[in-house]
């Protein structure tokens, strides 16, 4: 299990996202540079205790409208080869020295244990509490067969919505990176969706809102069930 060192850290990760975000095609914000506040976010294990992976969510003030973004970072002890591009920033961690801070979306590890949670194999974490599970992380998997051996090899892709994590075809994960809450709580899913991940954050007002954090979509797990409800 992850533990979480109460310690400095040099930059923080909002001075680092404060630099990061407007370089992002999904980032909304005004013409000044972005205006962070922690709101939220999970944490998930590696295996190996090699990699740390946080899910944040910050909101962005600096734009017309508060803002919730969902930021996946992966932390490494050393770099991660052939992934300079989706490099954030370095920092000094007050007891585990240097950290490589990655867009978590290119870390093959990071989006392995994602693909666990969707599928139900792994539990989130709490963020700031070591050895705590975060039971507000909700998920889905109605697929056929394990997903991960979908996403053995995986592709990033930003557009002005999120990423989509691509792995066979067919199957792709879209992660909401900007979040919108759920009119009445409970966030509604695509007819193609065999999976999803959900939580809650805090916004500007004070409130907790709760929206989709990430769709699995699986064109052909789709197309099976249709078929299913044909027969019977």
């Amino acid at each position: 299990m992850a533990v979480i060192h109460r310690t400095a850290l040099a930059p923080t990760k909002l001075e680092l996202l404060t630099s990061w975000l407007p370089s992002r095609p999904w980032y909304r914000g005004g013409a000044g540079e972005p205006e962070l506040a922690r709101s939220g976010g999970f944490r998930l294990d590696d295996p190996r205790g090699e990699v740390g992976i946080e899910f944040l969510v910050v909101t962005d003030t600096c734009g017309p409208h508060p803002t919730a973004y969902l930021v996946p970072l992966a932390y490494r002890g050393a770099p991660l080869d052939g992934a300079e591009h989706a490099l954030v920033g370095t920092m000094e961690h007050g007891v585990l020295g240097r950290r490589w801070a990655y867009d978590g979306c290119h870390d093959p590890v990071l989006v392995a244990q994602f693909v666990a949670l969707v599928e139900g194999r792994v539990q989130a974490q709490d963020q700031n509490t070591s050895h705590t599970p975060d039971r507000d992380v909700t998920c889905s998997f109605t697929g056929e067969g394990p997903a991960s051996t979908d996403f053995t090899a995986t592709t990033a892709t930003d557009d002005r919505e999120g990423t989509a994590l691509v792995g066979r075809p067919g199957a792709a994960i879209r992660l909401h990176r900007l979040l919108r809450p759920a009119e009445d709580g409970s966030p509604s899913l695509p007819r193609e969706a065999a999976g999803h991940v959900s939580g809650s954050w805090n916004t500007v007002d004070g409130t907790r809102a709760r929206g989709l954090f990430a769709v699995l979509h699986a064109d052909d797990w789709a197309r099976r069930d249709a078929r299913r409800g044909r027969a019977s």
